[in-house]
């Protein structure tokens, strides 16, 4: 794929040599992609990496791949567990703006930054953001929540459609569109989820949530195409041109952001928002690029992002 297919991306990579290189802890990077990942973010100035993990594995990896790691600092810790706890000691002792995810799972990584005690939480709900680039769409997608929250309620769902509205602002997309999904664009109580996304319509009226315009429900189609809304007789900002797709559950999430990766040859960049700092979760199956754009876009929203409550 050339660099014009995903032109989304560079801009938002280009955008990171007006900012310094963001101070990021980099969880347990003991396999090719993840210390390669954190190297070359490096080069391109996006971010400085503070190296958490096993030593000897971390060396082993960089000396077996030809990475040079002489330059940067390396806390050395005798597993991927205590690499979690210890990165996240870090990041509240101010030694790091972000946090990112190496060879270790996802879930032994998020369960140190949710622990109440110890960890990363603040007043809002963590949800992740599948920040898309598209081929065949002239927007950058957000599809959110399709990693933490499994089923939320209206309340979490709040949360999340918040983050994903502050991200958007804060790495200089502007106040964007915001499409809450259903399988249907009318309310009815045999669909639960269209009920919610009315309330949340009205939370946004209100005041309850700010910054993007709300509608909803929409469906996939008419959400993103407007002719397809037009048939429908659907009206307003968001129908046809939504720039963020909030997903009733988890696995719709899932399913709509890998529909797109696979099929539509789009590239996906995964952040977690809502704790102290942004969180980049990276794939063994992210393109380069990819893992690049979720290091910049992590890097612009932790330089200009608002205090949340709670941190």
């Amino acid at each position: 794929m050339d660099t014009q297919t995903h032109a989304k991306y560079e801009r938002l990579i280009e955008r990171t040599r007006s900012i310094p290189p963001t101070p990021t802890v980099v969880v347990h990077p003991c396999d090719e992609t993840s210390l390669m990942g954190a190297v070359e973010a490096a080069g391109l100035g996006i971010i400085t990496p503070l190296l958490v993990g096993p030593r000897r594995k971390i060396e082993a990896v960089a000396e077996k791949t030809g990475i040079d790691i002489s330059k940067f600092r390396l806390e050395d810790v005798p597993h991927s567990h205590a690499a979690a706890a210890r990165g996240v000691e870090l990041i509240r002792a101010g030694d790091g703006a972000l946090l990112m995810k190496g060879s270790l799972h996802t879930d032994e990584l998020m369960h140190e930054v949710t622990s109440s005690a110890t960890g990363l939480r603040t007043a809002r709900r963590i949800s992740h953001v599948f920040v898309m680039d598209v081929p065949t769409y002239p927007e950058t997608l957000f599809i959110t929540d399709a990693a933490i929250n499994i089923f939320p309620d209206l309340d979490t769902k709040v949360d999340i459609v918040q983050n994903a509205i502050d991200l958007h602002v804060q790495i200089g997309l502007g106040m964007p569109r915001v499409a809450i999904l259903s399988a249907v664009e009318t309310v009815t109580t045999k669909i639960p989820s269209t009920i919610e996304a009315a309330a949340l319509c009205k939370m946004a009226e209100r005041g309850q949530i700010t910054g993007g315009m709300v509608d909803g429900p929409l469906a996939f189609d008419n959400a993103i195409d407007l002719d397809a809304a037009r048939i429908k007789n659907i009206h307003g900002e968001v129908a046809g041109r939504a720039q963020i797709l909030v997903v009733p559950d988890l696995e719709a999430g899932n399913m709509l952001a890998k529909n797109l990766t696979f099929l539509a040859n789009a590239d996906a960049a995964g952040l977690v928002v809502g704790a102290r700092v942004p969180i980049v979760l990276t794939s063994r199956a992210d393109s380069v690029r990819a893992r690049m754009a979720s290091c910049a876009i992590a890097a612009l929203y932790a330089q200009s992002r608002p205090a949340i409550a709670g941190e």
